[in-house]
């Protein structure tokens, strides 16, 4: 595929409804590299025609809209159109799974901007995805755990012939990851980089067979919970720090009818404050379908399912507004690679928008974030409750409307 061709693509692409601004991009070198090396092994013969192709951990689309365009991409006439399909690059749909709804959204959206109307199914990460695949393209996770998990998917579940590229950004890379795809494929071979990008090409699934290795468990006896966790939830099972410094604060946290665990990772803000909160509605949100999973898992643990309502949403967009007395945030600080607080940003303005008028917003984050100013303009009167080295937890009041 000539680079004029992706370049023409890549640059219609947004990444709304995720946070846009100058220092974000909906693709990256990455992404490029995945398809170029796809296309060469087609050229050379070493991927059959008619292959089916499996993708996961496309951020916005750049991967599964490039795949469609792979048979050929006329930027004139706006759409890649059904190239791909008369081409036979790939055999039926593209298939994809993102863990992020909001990487769903964008890829349906980016698609609608540069006209294809069909050609790709989203799937969660299983048998559906990738049963019967020839060729899987990855966007490398950051984490060793979800790499086994999707390793140990793509082994599992695709064709025996499979073709697995998985490429990320060399600074992000490590050995460990090596030895993560050796242990599923008897055939591991890093690729030259290019613009600082660089792809893994494994070969030779190794045969898989027993219980997944995800959801894992475990009990904390800090807490006096078990924890579950998919390989792509941050922290696993184990009580990240921010988290544990505002659940010192538990006592001093309202009793609320309705409360909220805003991005709720393993869901152990909400199984902790369901357990002591007895009479209250708890709904558990986050954007990430692996952290859904886990806190649905974690609820039902611990004996919570009935009491806590878990929900893939993406910033608490189908809650009503007014409709909780508590929200309890721990809000991310990264963007993908880049620091950046337009994600906090973000679901304290959700929140200004589900608190009912006197409900309280608990949150807690990074110190040199300085989101209190964000806090007192969204949301209302803030306090600091406390602070440590690394983190400050602050309780903010909804204001009534007019005042």
């Amino acid at each position: 595929m000539a680079d004029n061709n992706l370049d023409s693509l890549f640059s219609r692409l947004g990444r709304f409804p995720d946070v846009e601004a100058a220092n974000l991009q909906a693709w990256d070198a990455t992404d490029k590299l995945l398809l170029d090396t796809a296309a060469d092994l087609l050229a050379a013969g070493s991927l059959h025609p008619g292959s089916r192709l499996a993708i996961v951990g496309d951020r916005y689309g750049a991967l599964t809209l490039g795949a469609l365009a792979l048979g050929g991409f006329n930027p004139d006439a706006g759409s890649p159109g059904t190239t791909s399909a008369a081409a036979g690059s790939w055999n039926g749909p593209v298939r994809v799974h993102q863990d992020l709804i909001t990487g769903e959204r964008a890829l349906r959206h980016n698609a609608g901007k540069v006209g294809t109307t069909g050609g790709f199914e989203q799937h969660p990460l299983g048998a559906g995805l990738l049963a019967g695949a020839n060729v899987v393209l990855l966007q490398l996770p950051k984490s060793l755990a979800e790499l086994e998990e999707i390793a140990d998917a793509v082994a599992r579940h695709a064709a025996p012939d499979v073709v697995l590229l998985a490429g990320g950004r060399v600074k992000h890379m490590s050995l460990g990851m090596n030895a993560v795809l050796e242990r599923y494929f008897s055939a591991v071979q890093p690729q030259l980089a290019r613009q600082k990008s660089r792809i893994l090409l494994a070969r030779g699934a190794r045969p898989v067979d027993g219980i997944p290795p995800f959801p894992a468990s475990g009990f904390n006896s800090e807490l006096g919970l078990t924890v579950c966790a998919r390989g792509a939830v941050f922290a696993g099972t184990g009580l990240d720090i921010g988290t544990r410094f505002l659940l010192e604060f538990l006592p001093r946290i309202p009793a609320a009818r309705h409360a909220v665990d805003l991005g709720c990772g393993t869901g152990i803000l909400a199984a902790t404050y369901a357990r002591a909160n007895p009479g209250s509605r708890v709904t558990a949100t986050d954007q990430s379908a692996a952290a859904v999973d886990s806190a649905r898992a974690t609820a039902e643990a611990n004996g919570l399912a009935d009491q806590i309502t878990v929900l893939q949403d993406d910033a608490m967009g189908t809650l009503p507004p007014g409709s909780a007395g508590l929200i309890l945030l721990n809000p991310p600080f990264h963007v993908g690679a880049a620091v950046h607080a337009g994600a906090g940003i973000k679901l304290i303005e959700a929140a200004g928008r589900v608190l009912a008028p006197g409900g309280e917003l608990w949150t807690v984050f990074n110190s040199h974030l300085h989101y209190q100013p964000a806090l007192q303009r969204l949301i209302g009167p803030t306090r600091e409750v406390g602070r440590n080295p690394k983190f400050t937890v602050t309780a903010s009041t909804r204001k009534s409307p007019g005042v």
